[in-house]
């Protein structure tokens, strides 16, 4: 294991050694194409191909290099590493908030989220995220335990205006919430009504706050007090897969909703 790790140790320790062999892996390269893109000077260039080749990861080939074999085979597991470490470091800071019981994708399908969260000046910046990706959206979907004023506003003025189409599985309690107040009440009604919309209630929780605005999909993340902490928000393939699966779960286990039998 020592070995092992020294020679991990010998990748992670240059981030010229990491850029060479990246390249090497996709195909012939020579010198001056390496230095190109690396900057790295001669001398290191010729360090760090001298190495590779005493540890057969690289050959010469046609008066250039490429990655043998075992050099492929030690790219590949080094920089699913790093990926998996670059991710991390990403979340590390929200990671205590994300919702992992109901997430069943691979975090590394976060590698380029984008992650909001609350500063002294902003203090509602993942509310005001997940409003900017609203407004510019032509299909929402939503399910949650909580119906913010600020979405809703949003949603009810776009599908109202015919700009946007909504469906949304909220818990009772986030309906009756939202139906508890005068002024939101209305606009509840108003979208309620509209014919874009199609809104069900789930009388169980809903354990997160997930929004699909078009092919973003966006979570807001609180603590275990309730206090927002942060969004993420990414577009990627997998996780609208989940998010759009797991609307349809909760939606199929979900009822129309009746205004009458909201709170009044």
């Amino acid at each position: 294991m020592e070995s092992a790790l020294s020679e991990i140790e010998f990748l992670a320790l240059s981030a010229n050694r990491v850029a060479v062999l990246r390249r090497l892996v996709d195909g012939r390269h020579t010198r001056g194409d390496l230095a190109m893109a690396t900057g790295a000077s001669q001398a290191t260039l010729g360090r760090i191909l001298r190495d590779f080749e005493d540890r057969s990861w690289i050959e010469r080939v046609d008066g250039g290099y490429t990655a043998t074999a075992t050099g492929e085979l030690v790219a590949d597991g080094f920089l699913d590493l790093l990926e998996i470490m670059e991710t991390e470091v990403e979340l590390r800071s929200v990671v205590r908030y994300l919702p992992t019981d109901a997430i069943d994708f691979d975090l590394r399908r976060f590698d380029d989220a984008t992650i909001t969260v609350p500063s002294g000046t902003k203090p509602n910046a993942p509310v005001s995220r997940v409003l900017d990706l609203l407004r510019d959206a032509d299909e929402i979907r939503a399910f949650s335990h909580a119906f913010n004023e600020g979405s809703l506003t949003v949603v009810e003025e776009r599908v109202t205006d015919g700009e946007s189409t909504f469906e949304g599985v909220f818990s009772r309690r986030a309906l009756d919430a939202v139906a508890d107040d005068a002024g939101l009440r209305r606009r509840l009604d108003s979208l309620l009504d509209a014919p874009g919309t199609n809104v069900r209630v789930r009388e169980a929780e809903i354990p997160v706050a997930v929004t699909v605005a078009d092919d973003v999909v966006h979570m807001l993340l609180r603590d275990e007090d309730g206090v927002l902490r942060a969004s993420i928000d990414s577009d990627d393939p997998i996780v609208r897969a989940w998010a759009h699966d797991t609307f349809d779960r909760y939606w199929n286990a979900a009822s129309p909703v009746d205004e009458d039998e909201l709170v009044h």
